[in-house]
């Protein structure tokens, strides 16, 4: 298990599209544990494969308060959505230094492949459901910013380009 190198905004692998898991074998389980070392170091409740530079529909998820709730995923998606929405602040190590808050349906239910190679259905609420769509969007090539206005979008990254330097 070792931590990974966080990519950087605006690095194009941010922006493309990551492949289908064909089959969950020992590479992937590896990928999975070096995501969770990544995802623990930052801190963070969540990350995508692609952002370490792995394209591969990967993410791992665990928005629990004591750091116990694993969830491992592969070619997850979104299969129903609440009508009712929440708000959180979300960020990306991706885009450090800068945050917004942003809109997202409550409740998800995800199909995905679970850390065995079985087909899973789960039920994902509030932060954790916030965590699933986001690492979600980034298997898909998008940014949370991306859910902004244009002109909220431009403000933010013109702040994160000021903090670069």
């Amino acid at each position: 298990m070792t931590q990974r190198k966080i990519l950087q905004w605006p690095d194009k692998r941010l922006r493309t599209k990551a492949q289908e898991v064909t089959e969950i074998n020992d590479e992937v389980r590896a990928i999975w544990d070096d995501m969770i070392d990544t995802m623990d170091a930052m801190p963070g409740v969540g990350l995508g494969a692609p952002q370490i530079g792995v394209m591969l529909r990967l993410a791992v998820v665990d928005a629990s308060s004591d750091r116990n709730k694993r969830i491992r995923m592969a070619n997850p998606m979104v299969i129903e959505a609440s009508a009712r929405a929440n708000e959180h602040e979300e960020a990306s190590p991706c885009l450090p230094g800068v945050s917004a808050r942003i809109t997202r349906p409550r409740a998800v239910s995800v199909r995905y492949l679970n850390q065995d190679g079985v087909i899973q259905r789960g039920e994902f609420v509030g932060l954790e459901a916030t965590s699933v769509q986001h690492q979600i969007d980034h298997l898909d090539g998008k940014m949370y910013f991306d859910h902004l206005s244009k002109t909220k979008r431009d403000m933010l990254l013109r702040k994160a380009r000021k903090l670069k330097g």
